[in-house]
C-alpha cells in the first residue's frame, strides 16, 4: 500500500480543479496547470479535496498511485505558493550575473557560460555568488537548478563549485607528504 497516495490532497481556498476522463486542470492565484494520469488510477474530487486511487492491484498501478498522487500535490502547491530553489557559488572568480533572459556565469572555464532561462522560471541573482530559481512547476525549477548546477559541481577537497544552499559537501582530506 503506497502510504503517499492513500492521502488526500487538500484544495484551499481560492484554488479549483474540474476532472475530465483521466485530465485534471488545478487553477490558482498564480498559475493554471493540468495533468493526465494513466488509466492505471482513478482522480475523483470529493468535497474540497482530490482523491487518486489504483484500478487494480499490479505492481505499475501501485507506482503510479503514489507518483500521480505527488504530481497532483505539486500541481496545488505550485498554484498557490511556488517553488523556489536556491544555489550557492563558491570559489575564487566565481560569479553569476543576469542578463536580460540569459543567466552569465564565470566559473573558471575558458569561456563564460551562458544559460538561457527557460519560460515558466524566473533566475535572479541578488548577489554575484547567489542564484535563486522561482516558478510553479515543480520539475521544471528542480531541472533548471540541477542544469545550472551541472555546469561546475562541488569538488571534495576545496568545496568549489555551484551547490544548493542547504546542500552538504563531503569534504577529503588532501595527499599528505
Amino acid at each position: 500500500m503506497s502510504r503517499i497516495g492513500k492521502r488526500p490532497v487538500e484544495l484551499p481556498s481560492g484554488v479549483t480543479a474540474s476532472i475530465s476522463g483521466q485530465t485534471i486542470e488545478i487553477k490558482g492565484p498564480k498559475d493554471t496547470q493540468s495533468f493526465t494520469a494513466t488509466d492505471d488510477v482513478t482522480i475523483a474530487q470529493e468535497d474540497n479535496a482530490i482523491t487518486v486511487t489504483p484500478r487494480g492491484k499490479s505492481k505499475r498501478a501501485r507506482q503510479q498511485w503514489g507518483m500521480s498522487r505527488t504530481i497532483v500535490a505539486n500541481m496545488v502547491q505550485g498554484c498557490t505558493e511556488g517553488f523556489k530553489k536556491e544555489l550557492e557559488i563558491n570559489g575564487v572568480g566565481y560569479r553569476a550575473q543576469m542578463q536580460g533572459n540569459t543567466l552569465k556565469l564565470n566559473l573558471g572555464l575558458s569561456h563564460d557560460v551562458d544559460f538561457e532561462v527557460p519560460a515558466g522560471v524566473t533566475v535572479t541573482c541578488p548577489k554575484q555568488t547567489e542564484i535563486v530559481i522561482e516558478g510553479t512547476n515543480a520539475q521544471l525549477v528542480g531541472q533548471v537548478a540541477a542544469n545550472i548546477r551541472e555546469w561546475r559541481a562541488p569538488e571534495p577537497y576545496k568545496g568549489k563549485g555551484i551547490k544548493y544552499k542547504d546542500e552538504y559537501i563531503f569534504r577529503k582530506e588532501g595527499k599528505k607528504k
